[in-house]
């Protein structure tokens, strides 16, 4: 059995052109080698799996090859790589720095690769500083890590950083169809677009998928077989999500769902990505931001496709409520529910909005309002003809009852059987007609002053020989628009009339009253606010028709121009003078009044009650 090699390793670069998705770094780098600028520390930072290593090695490789060596050669003697992570300790850096000093025995330089040297100790770093700072002419140090705020700032001010970035989907679809291609597998693009949206970034994560889902399915790397292995939830399912939104079906909605969470899948995982999934679907609906979304040709189709049933409206509340889901869902006793109640939340955007019915079930009030369209005697007896038969006669259990033995139900407006219903509409007939005037007098008086109130009128029995069998009236017959030209005239009648100019004259001694007589009101309602303003000064009469109040803030006077309404009709009642008028002044000195010494307090207790002096020196007390 041959020995078998990861793809990691096996596709490693060995040249700074093929290293994968950091092309501004490997340029500098082979631009500092070619012109002598390379600084003798170097710190790679950045995601893992993203080249740092491998980019340090093929520099220790470049910087010793003078031409004379073979290609292949590798410089092993040269290279020291030292892992941090089990090698932390002081002495451990003493040993390094022990061998920094002794030269290369082939090539130029010594290059000492450190990786994850943020598990380096502090004494560690600091044992470490000056060589560093000043190494030998022939020692270059590389150090890599992937969370550079754990280095030490006097660390990080002796190296040149080069920070690595996450390798984007696109490139590392690409670098994933030359390895296939390589080893002659049939990749699918969506197969390999979703190893690479799986990798999160790092192109060893990448290749280890790659070489995982081979195993599963061969030389034939399909969608399905990804999906299948890895057990992701595929745009295909998000899709058909979407679809059961649009459609309000929130049945097969949560069956769907359950289908999702039997198949071992995270309900936060879920939810994530229909997130993810309606924000693909918002940056499509616009050509300046589809290029936004990192899928295949044709995976774009579906998308763009998809977006144009949706409304930008319903995108951004579906992302609301879904981020809102994914915030809540680690802190939620019961996480099912929690999705299960934002899937409904969502279905229901649509239907609250856009596929909601908006013709009413019921019939509104107004439809009462309006007399139905009059019906003649010859329409009369072709409705009854076709209910009942040529005869016109109902059978005995179609007969109304008596007056004696209906109910209060019965007596409701008239039901819209599907003979009479279309006679019922909302147009106001047309008083001129023949028909309504002939059928007006039709009428008897006896039943004409049964219609004259507005309440349902009874039914008469239709054994008597008064009239012929009287159809039941509701609020649509010709007397009940009489009745309501009646009801608008009364009421036109007894309309209020006109506000009277009242010119009384009044003093300002009555002004103050009422003013008290209001706030005394104020309190009793429990609007204390309002009359702690109205209590802050005395109001004063200018122009026989003007009172003038001065407050201390500017704040009070907005509060009182708030109930200034209220206030003024209680004056202009009581004091019989609608010519009145209130102005507010605003004086912020007037504010020191609010603070009194004892001495003031007492004083104005004394202009209340006179007694209370009588009271201080009969008892000799103090102030």
């Amino acid at each position: 059995m041959e020995h078998f090699v990861v793809s990691a390793r096996k596709y490693r670069p060995q040249t700074f052109k093929d290293v994968v998705g950091q092309q501004a770094i490997t340029n500098t780098l082979a631009n500092a080698i070619a012109h002598n600028h390379l600084a003798q520390a170097l710190l790679f930072t950045g995601p893992r799996g993203v080249g740092k290593t491998t980019c340090a090695r093929i520099l220790a490789k470049m910087i010793n090859q003078d031409g004379t060596q073979s290609p292949d050669e590798d410089f092993a003697f040269n290279i020291f790589e030292l892992d941090a992570a089990s090698n932390n300790s002081v002495d451990d850096i003493r040993n390094l720095i022990d061998q920094v000093r002794i030269p290369p025995q082939v090539g130029t330089y010594k290059v000492y690769i450190i990786d994850e040297v943020h598990m380096l100790s502090t004494s560690a770093f600091n044992a470490f500083l000056k060589t560093l700072e000043e190494p030998p002419k022939h020692a270059i140090f590389i150090l890599a890590t992937t969370e550079k705020h754990k280095i030490i700032p006097t660390i990080l001010s002796r190296c040149q950083i080069f920070d690595f970035k996450r390798i984007t989907v696109t490139d590392a679809k690409d670098y994933l169809k030359y390895i296939a291609e390589q080893e002659g597998v049939n990749a699918e693009e969506d197969a390999l677009q979703i190893i690479a949206q799986k990798a999160d970034g790092a192109m060893r994560d990448a290749l280890s998928i790659y070489d995982r889902v081979v195993s599963f399915s061969g030389n034939n790397l399909t969608r399905q077989a990804v999906t299948e292995n890895l057990n992701v939830l595929d745009y295909d399912t998000y899709m058909q999500v979407t679809d059961l939104l649009l459609d309000n079906n929130i049945p097969q909605l949560l069956i769907l769902f359950n289908d999702i969470l039997s198949n071992g899948f995270d309900g936060h995982h879920f939810i994530a990505g229909l997130a993810s999934h309606f924000r693909d679907l918002l940056v499509c609906k616009d050509q300046r931001t589809i290029q936004l979304l990192e899928v295949g040709e044709q995976t774009k189709a579906k998308y763009f496709e998809q977006s144009q049933k949706t409304s930008q409206q319903f995108l951004l509340q579906a992302i609301d409520l879904a981020n809102e889901c994914d915030l809540k869902y680690k802190s939620s006793r019961n996480q099912r529910l929690l999705v299960e109640l934002c899937l409904m939340q969502i279905a229901s955007v649509t239907f609250d909005g856009e596929k909601k019915n908006s013709s009413p079930k019921i019939v509104p009030p107004s439809h009462f309002e309006q007399p139905a369209k009059s019906i003649s005697k010859e329409e009369k007896s072709i409705i009854r003809n076709n209910e009942y038969g040529q005869s016109g006669t109902p059978p005995k259990e179609a007969q109304q009852p008596s007056v004696e033995n209906r109910t209060e139900n019965d007596t409701c407006a008239p039901e819209a059987t599907p003979a009479n219903q279309q006679y019922f509409s909302n147009e106001v007939p047309n008083t001129s007609d023949p028909k309504i005037e002939e059928a007006e007098k039709e009428i008897p008086e006896q039943n004409k002053s049964e219609l004259s109130s507005d309440e349902t009128p009874k039914s008469v029995n239709p054994a008597t020989n008064t009239t012929e069998k009287r159809e039941r009236v509701s609020g649509l017959s010709l007397a009940s628009i009489r009745k309501k030209k009646e009801l608008e005239a009364q009421v036109k009648d007894k309309a209020p009339e006109r506000e009277t100019v009242m010119t009384g004259k009044f003093t300002e001694t009555q002004l103050q009253a009422a003013w008290d007589d209001y706030v005394h009101r104020l309190k009793k309602r429990g609007e204390k606010i309002l009359a702690s303003i109205l209590e802050t000064d005395l109001p004063t009469l200018k122009n026989d028709n003007e009172i003038h109040l001065e407050l201390p803030a500017e704040s009070m006077k907005i509060d009182l121009e708030k109930g200034q309404h209220k206030l003024m009709g209680f004056l202009k009642t009581r004091l019989k003078n609608t010519t009145i008028s209130l102005v507010i002044d605003v004086n912020e000195t007037t504010a020191k009044k609010f603070v009194f010494t004892p001495i003031e307090k007492y004083n104005k207790l004394k202009e209340k009650n006179p007694l209370l002096d009588k009271l201080r020196t009969t008892f000799d007390l103090d102030v």
